[in-house]
Formats: structure tokens, C-alpha cells, sequence
């Protein structure tokens, strides 16, 4: 099959690979219609991250099952399913609780030995615990749009909202305007956050932000980004801080636009980040987040997609195939999109 892998720093291009094969009864192979780049993927493309040349890349997919384990009740060949960034097996203690990202014996795409999602099929464990059935058919393409953006980002957007305790009638702030952080903002209103502060110096992405429910847009960066929020909620803070990025500067700006007694919901990949317990303890600022349990998140959102409430797709505005896979990393690299779609085959 023809999938894409990583060669070096900038440079992502489509390689033939094994076709997967059913190798336990509990697997699927899923042929991949619709995949995207995560703002993720540019840490390793930018050269940040280590990463092995020609490691599979991409965990963002929609697919049609092809082929099912003697083991998988809940899913038949020809079902249209959202993959999760993450596979579980459903039926651990973490998976119980939730947060199935630590599953004790799950795993993530590209990752492992496991085939990526930018590419024309993927071999999926835990089958009937990962994939998540999308109901329906005819859909639009912005509807597809929208059900590809909760195999991660919105899932995530999400679990920054709900790690921050946000609430009907809060004040939120959303640090960030990656696809991450725009889909932060509409988490943020479908809780019912009364007032939403997107820190955004992009118009197009302040459009879209705008959009998704923000009131308040705060262009400014560092300390000047603190005076306005500050400012726009009359010297307290926000009531929830929501951190949609990942860098030093990000999670400083976070923890200091937080009011007392704020939890700081933060889902950015780490990359150079220093906690400020003096100021947490002092001001009472709490944090929780980390690597967002999306398959926990996606029915629930995905009956609200359908429903036509939410529409995250809207934070995919660049589409190519396969063999425009270099130019997609490339528009997402020079901000020229916000996230990338890769349509791989039909669905």
C-alpha cells in the first residue's frame, strides 16, 4: 500500500508499505478515506521532536472496516468508523475510568510498529473498543469534515475545556489558534461559557474563532497579552484557562491570566515548559490535562455534530491526496492553513 513516511526534517513523502493483515482476532483493517496533518506532526517535521527515518506518519482518520478478526462483535465489514488518535483495548482500569490514552495495553498510530493514518490502510487492535461507528449516510462534506476533526482535535479542544472545570456562565480564555485552540473555543461555548477570550494575531483564524463562539479577541503576545485579559475581565482573571499550544511562553501567558482558584486545562505537547508552582501556590492556580482520552469524547460530540449543534470541521481549510502530502505539512509549517485534509480514497 502507499503511505506516507517521515525522511527528514521537512521533508514527509509517500512510500510503499506492507498491506496490514488481521494478525489477532480482536483486529480490523480499515482502507483510510479521509486523513489530516496535526499541529502535533510539526514538532517531528520542524525537526523539534526525534523521529526515525521512514516511521509511518499520521493518527488523525476516517475509514470503511474491510476486513474484521474472528473476535469483533460490534463492527461488520463496510461500517464507516472515526479512529481515535489513540487504540484501547476498552476494558482496563484507565479505560474504565476514562482516560483511554493510558490503556494498559493500547497504543498510538506511527507508533510501535503500527501503521500510520496518512496512508491507504491501517491495521486497528481492540477493533470493537477503538473504532467508533458513524450512523447514517449521504452525509455533506462538511459534515465528514466535522466527524474527521473528532478523531483528535475537537476531542481535545474538549478535554481542555472539561480539565479546566468550565462551566455555564464562566469567563474562559483560550491560549492558542491551532486547530486545537479554535476547537477549544467551541467546547468552551457548547459548555456554555458566558464570555470566551481567544489569544489569536491571525484574522482568519480570529474569523473562525469568532465563529465558534469567542467574544473577545486579544492580539498581543507576552506580558501585553496578560495586561488585556486582565483588562477585559476587570482586573480578576478568567474562570478557566484553557492552554492549546505547548511552549514556555504559552503556558507562562496561561498561569498568568488565571484568577484565583482557576484550573489551567492544558492539552499544547510540552516542549520547553517551566511550572510556575510559587505563583499555583500562592494564587491557588491549579493545572490538569495532558493527552486528551478522545475515544471517550466521541460519541458524545459526534451525536452533536449530526444534531448540526457544532461544526469543527470548519478548522480544515486546506485539502489535498497522498501525493500532496509534502505540500500539506508545508501550508500548516507557514501558517498558511490551519489544519490539513488528506482525502485518501472514497467513502
Amino acid at each position: 500500500m502507499r503511505a506516507a513516511v517521515f525522511v527528514e526534517p521537512g521533508k514527509i513523502e509517500i512510500t510503499e508499505r506492507p498491506d496490514p493483515q488481521i494478525a489477532k482476532p480482536t483486529d480490523a483493517i480499515v482502507r483510510v478515506a479521509l486523513a489530516c496533518v496535526c499541529g502535533s506532526d510539526l514538532w517531528f517535521y520542524r525537526g523539534q521532536t526525534p523521529y526515525e527515518a521512514g516511521r509511518p506518519v499520521g493518527h488523525e482518520f476516517i475509514g470503511v472496516v474491510e476486513d474484521i478478526g474472528s473476535e469483533v462483535s460490534r463492527l461488520h465489514k463496510g461500517d464507516v468508523v472515526i479512529a481515535p488518535f489513540a487504540f484501547s483495548d476498552g476494558t482496563c482500569p484507565h479505560c474504565q475510568a476514562g482516560i483511554t490514552t493510558s490503556c494498559l495495553h493500547g497504543g498510538f498510530w506511527a507508533s510501535g510498529g503500527m501503521d500510520g493514518g496518512q496512508g491507504e490502510a491501517v491495521r486497528v487492535p481492540f477493533a470493537d473498543a477503538t473504532l467508533v461507528r458513524i450512523p447514517g449516510s449521504g452525509h455533506s462534506e462538511e459534515m465528514w469534515h466535522s466527524l474527521l476533526a473528532l478523531s483528535d482535535v475537537m476531542g481535545t479542544g474538549h478535554h481542555a475545556a472539561v480539565s479546566a472545570g468550565v462551566k455555564r456562565g464562566n469567563a474562559v480564555a483560550v491560549v492558542g489558534d491551532g486547530a486545537v485552540g479554535l476547537s477549544a473555543v467551541l467546547a468552551a461555548a457548547r459548555l456554555g461559557a458566558d464570555r470566551i477570550i481567544a489569544l489569536s494575531r491571525h484574522e482568519d483564524r480570529q474569523q473562525v474563532a469568532r465563529a465558534f463562539g469567542a467574544t473577545d479577541i486579544v492580539a498581543e503576545r507576552g506580558e501585553a497579552a496578560t495586561e488585556a485579559v486582565i483588562d477585559l475581565t476587570d482586573d480578576v482573571g478568567a474562570d478557566a484557562v484553557l492552554e492549546c499550544v505547548g511552549t514556555g511562553q504559552s503556558m507562562a501567558t496561561a498561569f498568568s491570566i488565571a484568577r484565583p482558584g482557576a484550573m489551567v486545562g492544558y492539552v499544547g505537547v510540552p516542549h520547553g515548559v517551566e511550572v510556575p508552582l510559587q505563583s499555583m501556590f500562592f494564587r491557588n492556580v491549579g493545572m490538569h490535562g495532558g493527552s486528551a482520552p478522545v475515544r471517550t469524547y466521541i460519541p458524545g460530540l459526534m451525536e452533536d455534530v449530526l444534531a448540526g449543534r457544532i461544526d469543527p470541521g470548519r478548522v480544515l481549510d486546506f485539502e489535498t491526496d497522498l501525493d500532496g502530502i509534502q505540500e500539506a505539512y508545508a501550508a500548516m509549517d507557514q501558517r498558511r492553513a490551519i489544519k490539513s485534509l488528506v482525502r485518501v480514497s472514497s467513502i
